[in-house]
């Protein structure tokens, strides 16, 4: 028995007509697309604004780090994704210069983020990232598509490196009412093989350590081996995680207790996550999230469309789609717990479908990032 993911074209409308209700508000008379009554204009006018999807890219932007500095060379260095299929040369250029002249005016602000035990690293990783954005210079004056995109690759590694030495501790306590549950203090990559191939998968637990944590747990305990799929949607979700028998979740064989984990959602801004209450129960209209549904492969707790705390072993897999979840107006975050994306297999992820199944689930990294129930 599965666990449904629903998908809710009611709530579309009422948050278009909210929308629209805001732009009388702030007195927008008659904006050219509310003559139409078509969904699709609709979602079109409001998709503004260009969102992350890259799923590194949104791991990038979730940890829990504030340096002004290491951002701004990462906005510029991923910035020139956007402009490479059109071969906008100009722009990548400039892209590149502004990097190379942060990073060489300002390195000492990053190295200020770091701890000191850490500084020959990040020493290391400045210089290595020096040479990258050099690299990365010469190739996009060559206009060498392929090897722009390798080096601009590189030079994002070496910021995600950087990135990953200024956190320092865990940003929060998980309420005592949860404490009773796997916690993934940190992250942790986890390796799915399936009968069509492998997926890297990268579970993050600053932004959702609970759902994380009940999900590397899992799969510690071999819980997924040999598990089907059980749905594969074109265009929404690939779910698996329902076992054998009469059960839809994990049973604790030493307790004989269901596990169940509650939802939990990040707001950008807050100082902890939101849990047991979908984003719309708790007054929130298209926040900023920290692990949105944006990028293809988004990793996600699937539970009872009615229990927000139904959550047990059953998870799913997002097959992005921009009609249905366009820039800015993503109709499923905040009602499902994103905790990580998938990092490479995406041709893998395409061709699922619910004659396949896991055949293991394996811990890379981040073992030592998993904290066992109090």
């Amino acid at each position: 028995m599965k666990v449904n993911i629903q998908y809710s074209k009611s709530l579309l409308q009422k948050s278009l007509n909210f929308f629209l209700a805001l732009l009388l508000v702030f007195g927008i008379q008659n904006p050219s697309w509310a003559n139409s009554p078509s969904d699709n204009q609709l979602i079109s006018s409001l998709a503004q604004g260009n969102a992350v999807t890259d799923p590194k890219a949104l791991l990038r932007y979730a940890l829990p780090i504030d340096n002004p500095t290491i951002r701004q060379i990462q906005k510029d260095l991923e910035d020139i994704s956007r402009h490479i299929k059109g071969k906008r040369w100009s722009f990548i250029s400039s892209d590149v210069k502004k990097s190379n002249v942060s990073l060489k005016l300002y390195a000492d602000k990053i190295l200020k983020s770091i701890p000191s035990e850490l500084n020959t690293q990040a020493q290391g990783l400045l210089s290595q990232l020096d040479e990258n954005i050099n690299n990365l210079n010469e190739a996009v004056k060559e206009k060498d598509k392929d090897k722009t995109i390798a080096k601009q690759q590189e030079a994002l590694n070496n910021i995600t490196s950087l990135e990953e030495l200024m956190v320092v501790g865990f940003p929060f306590e998980v309420p005592d009412e949860y404490k009773n549950l796997p916690q993934l203090k940190g992250r942790a990559v986890v390796a799915l093989e399936t009968t069509q191939g492998n997926l890297k998968i990268v579970i993050d637990g600053y932004n959702a350590p609970v759902n994380a944590g009940n999900f590397v747990d899992l799969v510690k305990r071999g819980f997924y081996d040999g598990l089907p799929f059980t749905r594969a949607e074109e265009f929404f979700v690939v779910q698996a995680g329902d076992p054998v028998g009469d059960k839809t979740g994990f049973v604790d064989g030493a307790s004989g207790q269901y596990r169940t984990v509650p939802l939990e959602i990040f707001v950008r801004g807050e100082k902890t996550p939101i849990y047991g209450q979908t984003l719309e129960e708790a007054g929130y209209y298209l926040p900023e999230l920290a692990l949105p549904f944006n990028a293809y492969g988004a990793i996600a707790t699937a539970r009872p469309e009615t229990q927000v705390n139904g959550g047990s072993s059953q998870f799913f897999l997002y097959r992005f789609d921009t009609e249905l979840t366009p820039p800015g107006f993503n109709l499923m975050d905040g009602r499902y717990s994103v905790f990580g994306y998938l990092i490479e297999g995406k041709d893998v992820l395409d061709k699922i479908t619910t004659s396949d199944k896991i055949i293991s689930a394996k811990l890379i990294s981040g073992q030592d990032n998993l904290v066992e129930p109090q």
